[in-house]
């Protein structure tokens, strides 16, 4: 149990919102405050090594429960406050979408809240197995009669009314076990969110959003795509690929541990090779007591750059599945621990034909040299949507003045 601090006053006192990503590699926990100006304040930041997840899921919940504990306590000391609830994300191979719409007749021929709730609620009604837990329900548009492609449809004239929504679901038991671990350090859940679908409200512009983009948040353990066009997302998806693989290989081929292979890809690994002197040596530390050997960084980079072009392929793949590979004018950004290797970018352009930029969170105050990082991005994310739930408890209060837009709020997270 941790111990309560004499600030939890202030806490009270001050409007705050936790952001809490439980990744393969890393746990970072980020505290944000709320200004009169409608802008995020970051007040406390805090990362640990992650143990006891894999791909997304816990498989040791322990260990899970020690590194979020270690995060928490660090942003909770640099913030100096208390915190009892936070968002938290989601990841995994288990997470799926799918598109749906819904119909109804407009009561008296002219578009009402009422009837934009109800369309949206048609939409969501598919069946979901007793085993999937409902995530995110995204209104992407709406259709009046023959009239297509409509953003705000209040107070338009019709007699029926379509919507087209985006819906994300999970596995309930994967959730159910994160819960846990958070409840084990005495914190309660705001919300899920999709991992991808947070970083994408921390690194991207609305005119990307509207051209069409592709977010890859590249972690450990998974890759996280969100694909966007026309201003609404239309697919999203989980390889359960990534980093940890390059981590791996390093470790194998040159017979170094682990942690040092980590040390090694980070500081010294590039994606591409060609990008690389051949003059150029690092050391590389052996494993038993061994002493440890020079290695060229060339030989680093051609080991690692078939395993981008792995990753990289099955993004590719993924995107040409989807069916909206023509769609996203705006490239590629990429976010993630993954994403900041040297050569990252080149390369990925090189691959996809298309521009690519990493991805590092936008429009934040305070301290934000903390989170200026492209790992930081769905944490960050986490704090934009907060903010829009505080948006909508704000707003809900003056249900007579509420526009459209801000009951969008309520609709990711699928109540009404």
């Amino acid at each position: 149990m941790r111990e309560f601090k004499n600030t939890m006053s202030k806490t009270a006192e001050r409007n705050l919102i936790v952001g809490l990503d439980i990744g393969t590699s890393k746990v970072k926990a980020v505290v944000g405050e709320l200004l009169s100006d409608d802008q995020i304040s970051i007040v406390g930041v805090g990362t640990h090594n992650a143990q006891g997840m894999d791909k997304g899921g816990v498989n040791d919940l322990n260990l899970v429960v020690k590194s979020v504990q270690r995060a928490v306590s660090e942003m909770e000391l640099m913030a100096d406050c208390q915190v009892s609830s936070v968002f938290m994300s989601i990841s995994g191979r288990h997470v799926k979408c799918q598109n749906e719409s819904g119909m109804v007749p407009i009561n008296n021929q002219e578009v009402t809240q009422e009837d934009v709730d109800n369309v949206i609620h048609a939409a969501r009604s598919v069946p979901i197995a007793s085993e999937r837990r409902l995530l995110h329900v995204l209104p992407q548009e709406f259709t009046i009669d023959v009239q297509e492609g409509i953003k705000n449809p209040v107070g338009m004239s019709g007699v029926r009314m379509e919507a087209e929504a985006h819906i994300i679901t999970c596995a309930d038991d994967m959730a159910k076990n994160l819960v846990k671990c958070i409840e084990r350090c005495d914190l309660s859940s705001d919300q899920l969110i999709f991992s991808a679908l947070a970083s994408s409200y921390a690194v991207l512009t609305d005119d990307e959003r509207e051209l069409g983009v592709c977010v890859v948040d590249i972690g450990g353990g998974t890759m996280d795509i969100v694909i966007y066009t026309d201003g609404a997302i239309r697919h999203t998806a989980v390889i359960p690929v990534a980093g940890n693989q390059i981590t791996s290989d390093i470790a194998k081929i040159f017979r170094t541990p682990i942690s040092n292979a980590e040390e090694i890809k980070v500081n010294y690994a590039c994606a591409l090779k060609d990008m690389v002197s051949m003059e150029e040596n690092i050391e590389v530390p052996s494993v038993g007591g061994r002493p440890a050997r020079a290695m060229s960084r060339h030989t680093l980079a051609e080991v690692i750059e078939p395993r981008y072009q792995e990753l990289f392929e099955l993004v590719q793949k993924e995107i040409r599945a989807s069916g909206f590979e023509e769609q996203i004018a705006a490239g590629l950004v990429l976010t993630g621990g993954t994403a900041k290797m040297e050569g990252a970018v080149e390369f990925a352009e090189e691959i996809f034909q298309m521009p690519v930029r990493v991805g590092k969170p936008i429009n934040m105050r305070g301290l934000s040299e903390y989170t200026d990082d492209s790992s930081f991005a769905t944490v960050v994310g986490l704090l934009h949507y907060g903010k829009m739930q505080a948006d909508n408890k704000k707003t809900s209060k003056q249900k007579s003045g509420e526009s459209f837009f801000q009951r969008v709020q309520s609709w990711f997270k699928g109540e009404f």
